[in-house]
């Protein structure tokens, strides 16, 4: 099963520390909070990956068309024609990568929508964000998604901060609403699973939004679910989020650490 993620967002809050590279690519430790959301789903033997590009996208494309030699041990030979003796290999050896260029200013129901001719004959889709991290239980979430039959499942979450507020009846998803001023409960935290039928829902407008009408839609014909989880998830809005995820990563109690 294939797994989309976006990062073509711009990130404006998070400027102070962002500001020359995308989201996604804002590091935890050594490596972006990106590989981090990778490296949970092929821990799950899900390596199969398609990155929705837009903003600062060179900097997405460059760090993986490099990752051989941003990851090892190597020799290289100055003013020599001879290749970088690589000395060490990494794990992500099996992951597949597809770099996809969005748009630079589409919304995220548009990126999605123009991903659609990569998930080529694929019943199911996973789909989450470059910014936001969990110790997610991505069997158990594909198996509660495969149970109940509807178009979507998003996984709720427990939130450090108020936006994208879930009302459920049930397992059921019965309303959406998009940060919210106040709520309480569950709110998304992404990792979605799709059936296809979910391109039905989306089209090509750059301004369309995820996140309004079309799981709006899917909320008001009953078709989206939502998956509980109870464990670790934060965003990377802020500085002080960087700040707390790398303190986590750095003192070795990060909870989405494998």
């Amino acid at each position: 099963m294939k797994t989309v993620i976006l990062c073509g967002g711009q990130g404006t809050r998070i400027r102070d520390v962002s500001e020359n590279i995308p989201k996604p690519m804002i590091a935890i430790g050594r490596y972006p909070i990106l590989w981090h959301i990778m490296n949970t789903y092929a821990s799950a033997n899900h390596s199969d990956f398609i990155l929705c590009l837009g903003h600062q996208s060179q900097v997405i494309k460059d760090f993986f068309i490099n990752y051989h030699l941003r990851m090892a041990d190597f020799t290289v030979e100055l003013g020599s024609n001879t290749p970088a003796e690589i000395h060490s290999k990494h794990k992500e050896k099996n992951w597949q990568v597809t770099l996809v260029e969005t748009g630079q200013n589409a919304m995220t129901g548009a990126r999605v929508k123009k991903i659609k001719p990569y998930i080529k004959d694929d019943k199911y889709f996973m789909l989450t964000y470059g910014d936001g991290i969990g110790n997610i239980d991505i069997p158990k979430l594909i198996e509660f998604h495969k149970s109940h039959g509807k178009i979507v499942t998003v996984t709720g979450v427990r939130p450090p901060g108020r936006f994208g507020e879930l009302e459920i009846n049930g397992d059921q998803v019965i309303g959406f609403n998009e940060k919210p001023q106040t709520s309480a409960g569950r709110i998304s935290g992404g990792f979605f699973v799709c059936n296809i039928s979910i391109f039905d829902y989306l089209n090509d407008d750059d301004g369309l939004v995820l996140e309004k009408t079309p799981l709006e839609q899917l909320a008001h014909e009953g078709e989206l679910m939502v998956f509980r989880h109870d464990g670790f998830w934060h965003p990377m809005d802020t500085y002080r989020d960087y700040q707390l995820l790398n303190d986590l990563w750095d003192s070795g109690k990060a909870p989405w650490r494998i």
